[in-house]
């Protein structure tokens, strides 16, 4: 299957899972999540991305000139061994921090918050802070100039979930919120959401007081896995929830690239 100019495929590849998207003129098409990549494994992308992959890819050996997805693939990784096996794919673009057009970036910075961070100015503008719920949760945020401002790291939800049951004697793993539980919980697992799940919000609505006390009115968005709980929790009109920013990070290095 042959693709014309305006048509490719982005793949964040994050802490936990693989992010696709497919563009068309700009605008994404489909979109998929798939595991981590496991050696000796297959994995069939025209599941996920039907209208641009049309075969299986092998990851039993590295490269072969008859497995190839027929479209650009533009990616960003935070696991380089996980971007090993995408690295000899024919019409592959990985973007690193020195491709993403923001000042006073440090080199250990994570480059899916540096796109983030990017998209987010791209698509409401700047001065623009970025929370991402995913397995870490993030604070990232960029001042009027497009300097990164700083931000932090702290663990994400389910992360927090799955310590408490992996390093304890006698609490459980949850693995699913739906609600806030009364704060002051009469049974185990309630209490475990309630402290996990107030902390999170106190401490977002903290980072979040402080950013508008210097910038002022301007872009907050929530994004990563649990961005649409955390979303619903907070109640907060003038936050943005948007799962995309790192693509739309992704689509406009591409456009600079290709200008």
């Amino acid at each position: 299957m042959s693709l014309i100019d305006n048509e490719w495929i982005g793949l964040n590849i994050g802490n936990s899972r693989l992010h696709w998207v497919s563009f068309k003129n700009d605008q994404i098409q489909e979109k998929s999540d798939t595991p981590h990549i496991v050696e000796n494994s297959v994995i069939s992308l025209s599941r996920q991305l039907p209208n641009f992959v049309n075969q299986q890819i092998s990851f039993d050996y590295q490269s072969d000139a008859g497995l190839t997805i027929d479209a650009e693939l533009w990616i960003a990784s935070v696991v380089p061994e996980q971007f090993y096996y995408w690295r000899e794919l024919p019409n592959v673009h990985c973007i690193d921090l020195e491709q993403i057009p923001l000042r006073r970036l440090y080199p250990t910075l994570g480059v899916d918050r540096a796109l983030a961070l990017w998209g987010a100015i791209q698509r409401y503008g700047s001065p623009a802070l970025v929370i991402d719920c995913g397995t870490a949760m993030t604070f990232t945020g960029a001042n009027q100039q497009h300097e990164l401002v700083g931000g932090a790291i702290v663990p994400g939800v389910r992360l927090q979930f799955q310590a408490l049951g992996q390093h304890t004697a006698a609490l459980p793993t949850l693995e699913q919120v739906e609600a806030l539980p009364n704060r002051w919980a009469r049974e185990t697992k309630g209490a475990i959401e309630s402290g996990i799940l107030n902390t999170l919000l106190a401490g977002i609505r903290n980072f979040i007081e402080d950013w508008n006390w210097q910038f002022g009115e301007s872009t907050i968005v929530l994004t990563g896995g649990d961005a649409n709980l955390m979303d619903s929790l907070l109640g907060c009109d003038r936050i943005q929830l948007d799962l995309d920013l790192v693509f739309w990070g992704m689509r406009s290095i591409r456009a600079i690239q290709r200008s």
